[in-house]
């Protein structure tokens, strides 16, 4: 597989305050990539650099063969931006407003239509192609974002918290629209929500105060927790927690709020390679504590995120709030 971008011990320093420091990494061809990090870790002021909106410290950034900084042009025409707030007029309809930016990416005359018909057919905007942008809600202007960041199929889409304030429905639509760009273009998003991370991406970035703090694909970052396992018990006598907690292999045992309202949801630690789930069953059956419901609980990548972060102190205000 090619690496498509390469970023070397890149720096973003606003005054005394590092952004961004040595970072280094490497993203291959046709995958999804998703950054994540508390606020101010980094996150946008790293996609900036790669977009060539924000200039760094130092470092160096190569797209698709082409280094950033001497050859600007070039490697600014592999990628495709969507930053946070889309870029749109809406005093424009939706096809001029792409024949828009089709000409600011110097896309030759005769291609254009074919572009910015292949970008309204991937992105769902057929019915809404000669409608203004100011009439669009905000799911169709953020999918008219999407489409001005996909005019004339760069190898590089860049989305920054792409499904932000949009209602579920809506938020659905857009992470069917990035699922399909895989293959045909790499893409890199950032999010703050963690359960879209795990659904779309390939391999995730987590990002610690401008630091490279891990990478890897959401399943082993689920997995790297897996040092014991978590059983959930559901029972309607008390008393279970004591029987429970004398077992062989039982680390501790947390008493949870019960979703479901009914009986008590006990959160059971167990030991990596102990026995003690039978253990568990037959000194309940022993004990003569009717037992509602037994489940291993699986690890999440929300649980990865806060295992590798919980000595992180967010910071008050998202890095872009001080560009």
């Amino acid at each position: 597989m090619l690496s498509l971008i390469e970023i070397q011990e890149l720096t973003k320093r606003y005054g005394t305050l590092t952004a961004v420091e040595n970072l280094s990494l490497t993203i291959q061809d046709g995958l999804i990539y998703g950054f994540l990090g508390v606020n101010g870790a980094g996150k946008s002021t790293t996609l900036g650099m790669i977009t060539g909106c924000l200039a760094p410290s130092s470092g160096n950034i190569r797209i698709n063969g082409h280094d950033l900084f001497t050859e600007p042009i070039e490697a600014k025409r592999c990628i495709g931006y969507l930053p946070e707030t889309p870029p749109l007029y809406s005093e424009m309809c939706v096809t001029e407003y792409l024949r828009f930016i089709a000409r600011a990416r110097k896309i030759p005359k005769s291609g254009q239509n074919a572009a910015i018909e292949a970008a309204i057919r991937k992105t769902g905007l057929i019915d809404a192609r000669n409608l203004l942008i100011s009439h669009l809600s905000k799911g169709y202007r953020q999918r008219v974002g999407l489409a001005q960041a996909i005019v004339g199929e760069p190898d590089v889409i860049i989305l920054d918290e792409p499904t932000v304030g949009l209602d579920p429905w809506q938020v659905v639509e857009i992470r069917e629209l990035i699922r399909s760009l895989k293959g045909s273009h790499t893409v890199i998003f950032s999010s703050h929500i963690l359960s879209e991370v795990s659904l779309l991406c390939d391999r995730v970035f987590i990002l610690d105060h401008g630091h490279l703090l891990c990478e890897d694909t959401p399943q082993n970052l689920e997995h790297m927790l897996d040092h014991g396992e978590v059983l959930e018990i559901n029972v309607l006598d008390p008393q279970a927690q004591s029987v429970i907690e004398i077992v062989p292999g039982v680390a501790k045992v947390e008493t949870e709020a019960n979703p479901e309202g009914k009986g008590i949801l006990l959160a059971v630690h167990i030991d990596s390679g102990s026995k003690a789930r039978e253990a568990i069953a037959i000194a309940l059956a022993d004990a003569g504590i009717a037992v509602m419901g037994m489940q291993v609980r699986q690890h999440s990548l929300e649980d990865a995120f806060i295992h590798l972060t919980q000595d992180i102190e967010p910071t008050p205000n998202k890095e872009e709030d001080r560009q």
